[in-house]
């Protein structure tokens, strides 16, 4: 018996990607052109590349259902992401695409059984490991976003704003130390 499976992996994104969109909510949309430094992505940039980052391993995992990279186009399906990902948007419709997508996403994984999620995909000639597991491929989606969230939370550092999980963390250890000096 598994312990964590599809449903429970669903849940975890979802979790994720709340946390996402709450920061993507704070920042103002007149920082969403911030480059923090040369050569990263702005605001903006980040949050598309969020959104629409699963489209690989939805090709990959629910639309071809490889289990090798045999004859796979990377350059056209990274092209066709990238030409999306490029196109102009609000901030009300990054936060609509994050939310779409985001539930795509989740919606997809919590219909999958064990079985194909135990299933082992054969990487790319020199891929280190050499296969996987689809469970671990799905599963890295969740934490190419908490990278990606990591980097959005120290950009709303750098724009003045602390980031609400630290928040809720601060808010937590004052009513802990407000019950610990009320006892004494």
């Amino acid at each position: 018996m598994n312990y964590y499976g599809a449903k429970e992996l669903a849940a975890s994104f979802r979790t994720v990607r709340k946390n996402t969109l709450q920061v993507a909510e704070e920042i103002p949309e007149d920082k969403y052109g911030f480059r923090p430094a040369e050569g990263t992505k702005t605001v903006a940039e980040l949050l598309a590349h969020i959104a629409l980052s699963w489209k690989f391993q939805e090709q990959i995992n629910f639309i071809e259902k490889r289990s090798n990279f045999d004859g796979f186009d990377f350059p056209k399906l990274m092209g066709a992401l990238m030409a999306e990902q490029a196109k102009p948007r609000t901030k009300a419709e990054l936060i609509a695409l994050l939310q779409g997508e985001g539930e795509k996403f989740a919606s997809a994984l919590e219909k999958l059984g064990d079985d194909f999620l135990g299933q082992s995909v054969a990487m790319p000639p020199g891929a280190e490991p050499a296969s996987r597991t689809r469970f671990d491929m799905l599963g890295s989606v969740k934490e190419h976003e908490m990278h990606h969230r990591g980097q959005l939370m120290l950009i709303e550092r750098m724009l003045g704003i602390t980031p609400h999980l630290t928040r809720i963390m601060n808010e937590r250890f004052a009513a802990m130390q407000a019950a610990a000096s009320q006892k004494q």
